[in-house]
């Protein structure tokens, strides 16, 4: 085989034979000043007996001074990115030439008086200088020039928070030579800390000074750097912050300053969930893991936004199966390939499948006998389902009710449903279809030993269709923001959150109940556009605007999560309920539930919310414009009630 030789590299043999003549001058520089500094710089005060010896033994200095520089690499290192490294082995030269020089001078004084000792510690000295001078004007030119660079786009911050998290932040971003911000000043709430410097930037003041001094200095982003700050204070805080139509960023947590993992690379861009203002969610992990511990437990829709938290929360709770069914292949592959990432350990079967189709359900069921199953699997999208009924009824409907048959056919001991706030009153196909899954799985758990639970709740933030992703998409395209009504609210969870909270619900699960979660204060969908639009940096209706495009068909201003004949009873977590059950004739809502089949298969919208109507008697689909006024205006007036008890 014949070996492609390699081209001569010129560049660097120029840059290393400049690197030796540098060096030759400076150890002779370097003996010749250490000895006129021991006299005061006056050649003639200079004995001859110290300057022979010094002359007729630089030859030989030079030579091994160079050989030793070249065992310490010090040719060979890329200096532009010089570091602590590179600094060590300069010393170590530097001092090797100075003990060189001690023993060969001895050896050149025969007869003569020895050189003064102080000539020993001033030739290191300067020889050190001279050389560190060559070698670190390398990385310091390069800074210079980065950060020359830099500065004619650079971003004017205010860092807010002079702790520990803060100063690293601080310095990582004066220290960069890439960083384009600019930290202008800082803000402190402890008044200690006021007049002082961090890495020569001021601590102006306290948060009553971020207003004044964003506008004063021109701030374009600012960085909030308190992990330890909790939800309810982040969003005081933030409240004061938008007001400066800065961009907003913020460290995720106090776990990163524990871990030390606080760097410019852990910021993030503040989220308006930390606007919502309240700490997060806690459940008893150790109930959740009991009794999910060693246990098959199957998840359908298990690619979504909600099934696939799911599964990494389940994971986390160590079961003896996890097996995720998903008709999305896309989803079904990415939560695997995170999952085994995560936990190399977990026993994981990803199916790719329909809650449609029986006789695949039915193998499932049939090979992996679970014991628990999360039923998240469903069509959640409101306008689409308006237009196509049959599908919410198909995949909602009966992909639960095929799902719960296969469950209870094969010994599952739990069944968890995931519902929704829309099933309450509904004014949609997507609601009305959840609150016959609903009924379906109070019946079941009538007829059969697995416990059929549902659990329901309201938004999620960043679950697919939420309105956060699309505002977001909306604010990055330059808008406009679409906002359906001025005064349409919601109530709003975490994912996380939701997904801890179902898992428990699971834990507390007896049989037959609708577990109620608690989902907080209703929030302004307009208020949450308005907010995202100013944590983006931008100012409301001049940079970005809103627009009201009305009410989309079957959805409502507000959304409940109980029905009047419901009522709540409590459970050990106070953002748990159970809703009571409302007494059904079972072989009625069968023969109905078989009609509404029909109808599907038959494509027969109108006949499909015919039927539903008759199984879902709160369902009241707004079918003209005199229903629809008199409805938006009630809704209105409820709306404003719910928004003013909440404030």
């Amino acid at each position: 085989m014949n070996s492609e030789k390699k081209p001569f590299n010129y560049a660097k043999f120029y840059r290393r034979a400049g690197l030796i003549v540098y060096d030759v001058i400076s150890i002779i520089a370097a003996g010749y000043i250490a000895l006129l500094m021991r006299y005061e710089f006056n050649i003639d005060l200079v004995p001859t007996e110290f300057m022979v010896p010094v002359t007729e033994f630089m030859g030989i200095n030079i030579v091994l001074t160079i050989i030793v520089f070249y065992f310490f690499r010090l040719y060979h290192s890329l200096w532009a990115y010089a570091g602590e490294t590179e600094l060590q082995n300069l010393v170590m030269g530097c001092a090797s030439s100075a003990v060189i020089s001690a023993i060969g001078l001895q050896f050149f004084r025969v007869g003569r008086q020895p050189v003064p000792q102080s000539y020993y510690f001033l030739y290191f000295f300067w020889l050190m200088s001279f050389i560190f001078v060559s070698r670190f004007s390398y990385r310091f030119l390069r800074s210079v020039k980065h950060k020359s660079e830099n500065k004619k786009n650079s971003t004017s911050v205010m860092v807010i928070g002079a702790g520990e998290a803060g100063n690293v932040i601080i310095k990582e971003i004066v220290n960069s030579n890439y960083s384009t911000m600019v930290i202008r000043c800082i803000i402190d709430d402890d008044r200690s800390k006021w007049g002082h410097y961090i890495q020569g930037i001021r601590v102006v003041g306290g948060r009553d000074k971020i207003i004044e001094c964003a506008d004063l200095y021109d701030i374009e982003e600012i960085i909030v750097a308190i992990p330890s700050l909790s939800r309810s204070d982040m969003r005081k805080l933030l409240d004061l912050c938008k007001e400066t139509n800065c961009k907003l960023r913020s460290l995720p947590g106090v776990y990163q300053l524990v871990n030390g993992e606080v760097n410019v690379s852990k910021l993030r861009d503040v989220e308006v969930e930390d606007l919502l203002g309240r700490d997060p969610i806690a459940v008893d992990l150790g109930q959740i893991a009991g009794y999910v511990s060693g246990k098959t437990v199957l998840v359908t829709g298990g690619g979504g936004s909600i099934g696939s938290e799911l599964c990494r929360q389940i994971a986390n709770h160590k079961p003896g199966k996890l097996i995720i069914v998903d008709i999305y292949e896309n989803n079904a592959y990415d939560i695997q390939q995170e999952l085994k990432t995560r936990h190399p350990e977990l026993d994981l079967e990803v199916l790719i499948a329909s809650v449609r189709n029986t006789n695949r359900i039915n193998k499932i069921f049939e090979t992996y006998k679970p014991d628990i199953v999360y039923h998240a699997a469903a069509h959640k999208h409101v306008p689409l389902m308006e237009d196509s009924p049959g599908e919410a009824i198909k995949n909602n409907v009966f992909g639960t009710f095929k799902t719960a048959m296969a469950a209870a056919m094969n010994g599952c001991s739990k069944f968890v449903m995931i519902s929704t706030d829309k099933a309450v009153n509904p004014t949609n196909i997507m609601g009305a279809s959840k609150r016959i899954c609903e009924m379906i799985v109070q019946t079941f758990n009538k007829h059969y030993d697995t416990e059929f639970v549902a659990v329901r709740f309201g938004n999620v933030l960043g679950s697919n269709g939420s309105v956060i992703p699309l505002f977001k998409k909306q604010i990055a395209a330059g808008g406009p923001v679409t906002v359906t009504d001025p005064n349409i609210i919601r109530y709003f969870m975490t994912i996380p959150e939701a997904v801890s909270l179902v898992m428990q619900a699971g834990a507390y699960a007896k049989g037959g109940e609708i577990f109620v979660l608690d989902m907080g204060e209703p929030v302004r969908i307009l208020d949450l556009a308005e907010n995202l639009i100013k944590l983006s940096g931008y100012k409301v209706g001049e940079d970005i605007k809103i627009e009201f495009t009305g009410l989309r068909p079957g959805e409502k201003l507000y959304e409940e999560m109980l029905m009047d004949e419901e009522g709540l009873q409590e459970t050990a977590n106070r953002m748990i309920h159970i809703g009571k059950p409302i007494a059904m004739d079972d072989m009625r809502f069968f023969a109905q539930l078989e009609e509404l089949n029909g109808a599907a298969k038959a494509e027969h919208a109108d006949e499909i919310r015919e039927i539903v109507q008759r199984i879902v008697v709160t369902y009241h689909p707004e079918d003209n414009a005199e229903d629809h006024t008199t409805e938006h205006q009630k809704a209105l007036e409820r709306a404003a009630q719910l928004i003013n008890e909440s404030e």
